[in-house]
């Protein structure tokens, strides 16, 4: 293959990639797994997984999980909702996983974010809000140097 086309390919692999990203950020309450993502893009789950995780730093799953504990923490943040109800809003089918994955990223359980987490940030643009909302894994938090 010429340069030419293995950029080609390379631009249009990335565009595939951007679509399974939005069907993600769109359909994160949906049962998705990555054998539909990669079926719906022409991909086998294994490429999917590794050229998602080239592009994007985390694999499809990780993508997914992580937008629903964003789209969780902005429904406990409001309050109206209990954190069963929040579960199952995300898409998750148990609470157990949905209560173990949020402590995951997110560093204290549902239940004490809805109660501790600080009033839904209103008023401010939705990219400011997202980038101070997001769930950081407390695998990747830098620890202080000396410890």
């Amino acid at each position: 293959m010429s340069r030419a086309n293995d950029e080609d390919r390379r631009l249009h692999d990335l565009t595939l990639l951007r679509r399974v990203r939005d069907r993600i950020d769109r359909e994160y309450a949906s049962p998705l797994d990555v054998e539909s993502l990669a079926r719906g893009v022409g991909f086998s789950a294994g490429h999917l997984s590794r050229e998602f995780k080239a592009a994007y730093g985390e694999s499809p799953y990780s993508y997914l999980m992580t937008r629903r504990i964003e789209r969780a923490m902005t429904l406990l943040r409001r309050g109206d909702l209990s954190v069963t109800d929040v579960c199952f809003a995300v898409g998750y089918g148990s609470l157990g996983t949905f209560t173990t994955r949020f402590t995951e990223l997110v560093g204290m359980p549902p239940g004490r974010y809805r109660r501790e987490g600080g009033p839904p940030l209103t008023g401010l643009p939705g990219i400011i809000t997202m980038r101070a909302t997001k769930p950081v894994r407390n695998r990747e938090v830098s620890r202080p140097t000396g410890e």
